[in-house]
């Protein structure tokens, strides 16, 4: 028999998906690209031109995320009072000049700037985008939406890695930089003209199915309303406990996520010895895998009505494989790679029901700023990372403590998990 949820979504259309996945998918798809390339820039080039040491090239990258520590909050709060697309198409036309920016800088003082500013400008959108999902999307959808938008995230690092590489030894590390900026100036414009921030304000949807999903996600948002106030969502969220956790969760994630992102390439040339290009490829290689995974556990996540039981497991899997990178060493490359693989795919494949998760915690009012609060973590977890991978290869001369710091946190992450408060709900499911 199927549950009330399963029932409503099945009179609900596919025009949802159809229009709005993609554009969302596009639109973090090119802040992770430009927020990304820098480990490329790294790797082809950019360190040898401007004399950086592994710690000065992990101090850069990781000034990003000081910015977009700082603005997740505000952010978010204008998103939820005012306008998710008013916040992103300005965000984005921001975040494409200054991405451009870094190709025509060689001051480390500079870079170091416009790498905060560029962090700023982009902390607001996975929040704001996460909050338009659950404006548009049941609960029942609501873990496979957030996939598709997490998908962001490792299919960009995938052609990021195959296409970057080539492009750097086609122009350089400064022209990689300025051509992949300007497509975020062009898609800011048709965001703009394509995203209504509620079902009830899209001409183009169906009235049968705009209807239909107003209704659903009132009846959602009323249950939650039944035992969470809203009217101070920013205490209703600080108050939190499962918030707070789950912050806490995120960030030691984050370390893992953000390490092994930033620092891949580098990894891989030195261990394959192997050109940009050819290193570019390969680093694609895990990312490929992490996309099945993901689809595979968010799926599986709305199918049952659970999410922390899909997310755990793949953390500690993550840890493992770390820690057998570690105890290979710098000496088996190949062996290491595959694991690396391992790890990438339990990096990414719990995105989609996490996220679900905490839209499912609290109201819309609250649950915006909650994911503000959790993503801030997270790009506390994401400087960490980033800074501690390259001072720890420029203290020790190889990867291996980097490998075992990153074992230690996922572990930690998978741990803090278990113990967030859950509801009766899912822990029937």
């Amino acid at each position: 028999m199927k549950t009330v949820e399963q029932a409503g979504t099945a009179v609900l259309g596919r025009q949802r998906w159809l229009r709005l996945i993609p554009i969302v998918f596009v639109t973090y798809s090119l802040a992770y690209l430009d927020r990304s390339n820098f480990s490329i820039a790294t790797a082809g080039g950019m360190s040898k031109d401007l004399h950086l040491t592994s710690a000065t090239s992990g101090l850069i990258g990781a000034s990003f995320f000081i910015g977009y520590f700082l603005l997740q909050v505000p952010g978010v709060l204008y998103a939820d009072r005012r306008s998710v697309r008013d916040l992103i198409f300005y965000s984005v036309l921001a975040w494409g000049v200054l991405a451009t920016l870094q190709g025509l800088l060689s001051n480390v003082v500079a870079l170091i700037v416009v790498r905060f500013l560029l962090g700023a400008v982009e902390a607001a959108v996975l929040p704001a985008l996460v909050v338009l999902l659950a404006r548009w999307f049941t609960k029942a959808e609501r873990g496979r939406a957030n996939a598709f938008l997490i998908l962001g995230n490792p299919v960009t690092v995938l052609w990021l890695s195959a296409v970057s590489g080539y492009l750097v030894e086609a122009t350089s590390w400064r022209g990689m930089f300025i051509v992949e900026g300007v497509p975020a100036l062009i898609w800011a414009f048709y965001f703009r003209s394509q995203v209504r921030d509620r079902p009830a304000d899209a001409a183009w949807l169906a009235p049968g199915e705009r209807d239909a999903v107003e209704q659903e996600i009132t009846a959602e948002q009323a249950e939650l309303a039944k035992v969470t106030r809203t009217d101070r969502p920013l205490r209703a969220a600080f108050t939190s406990p499962a918030v707070l956790l789950l912050a806490v969760q995120y960030l030691l994630w984050s370390i893992g996520v953000y390490g092994f992102v930033f620092w891949l390439p580098s990894i891989v040339k030195a261990g394959s010895s192997a050109g940009i290009g050819a290193t570019g490829l390969l680093s694609a290689v895990p990312y490929a895998f992490a996309v099945v995974a993901m689809l595979f556990n968010s799926r599986s996540s709305d199918r049952l009505g659970a999410r922390r039981h899909f997310v755990w497991p793949w953390l500690l899997g993550g840890a493992v494989a770390f820690y057998g990178s570690y105890l290979l060493g710098a000496h088996r490359f190949w062996w290491s790679f595959v694991l690396l693989i391992v790890a990438a795919i339990a990096l990414y494949a719990p995105y989609g029901p996490f996220f679900a998760m905490i839209s499912e915690l609290l109201p819309q009012g609250t649950a915006g700023v909650a994911v503000a609060v959790i993503n801030a973590a997270g790009a506390l977890g994401g400087f960490l990372g980033t800074y501690l991978v390259g001072w720890l290869k420029n203290a020790t001369g190889s990867s291996a403590a980097a490998f075992l710091m990153l074992a230690a946190t996922m572990a930690a992450a998978a741990v803090v998990l278990l113990v967030v408060p859950t509801k009766r709900k899912e822990r029937t499911a």
